[in-house]
């Protein structure tokens, strides 16, 4: 009988303390400082929409034509032209009108190069390449990292290489400055 109140009367001290209101909020959980979004100017934005238009027809012509209209513009560091590279990526199975589409998803980043603000997506690629190793991101970041490129992209980053996925930029003029695999684009 003894063991029966003092088990009552325990689960009734728990019950009223779990009731009870709490006295000090529990102290949230530090973890690295919000980054605020990044908005696009009106004129990055006018030339995302242009992109997307052409590539949601998926015509790589009228993609590469846009991209033409571009000064110096890059598609990629052999000087090929941008229809045919492009087309050689989508004949061994990368589809470059879906993958700017994929890029758009998401969140730009912004950098700054030689005076000029590039809006860059995936926004994790406008990181400097100091600032790209796994352990100096977030656990969100990092999980984002190796999803975009995979083991392979990180010991490139690891080894001192820029971003090695693919990537596309926008300046804040509305230049559309590339789409590119690898680290091409921003020297």
């Amino acid at each position: 009988m003894r063991c029966a109140s003092f088990t009552l009367a325990a689960c009734l001290a728990l019950l009223l303390a779990a009731c009870a209101p709490a006295e000090q909020a529990a102290a949230p959980v530090a973890g690295p400082p919000a980054r605020p979004p990044v908005s696009l100017t009106p004129e990055a934005e006018a030339m995302k929409a242009a992109i997307l238009r052409e590539a949601e027809r998926g015509a790589l012509r009228s993609l590469a034509r846009l991209a033409g209209e571009q000064e110096g513009f890059m598609s990629n560091v052999g000087g090929r032209d941008h229809f045919e590279f492009w087309d050689l990526l989508r004949r061994t199975g990368v589809d470059p009108n879906r993958k700017l589409r994929d890029l758009f998803e998401g969140p730009p980043g912004k950098r700054e190069i030689d005076g000029e603000i590039w809006f860059v997506w995936p926004d994790i690629a406008a990181k400097d390449v100091r600032d790209l190793i796994p352990e100096k991101l977030t656990f969100v970041e990092r999980r984002r990292l190796r999803e975009l490129i995979g083991e392979d992209g990180i010991d490139r980053i690891r080894a001192g290489e820029g971003y090695p996925g693919m990537r596309t930029a926008i300046s804040a003029e509305g230049r559309w400055v590339y789409f590119v695999l690898g680290q091409d684009g921003e020297e």
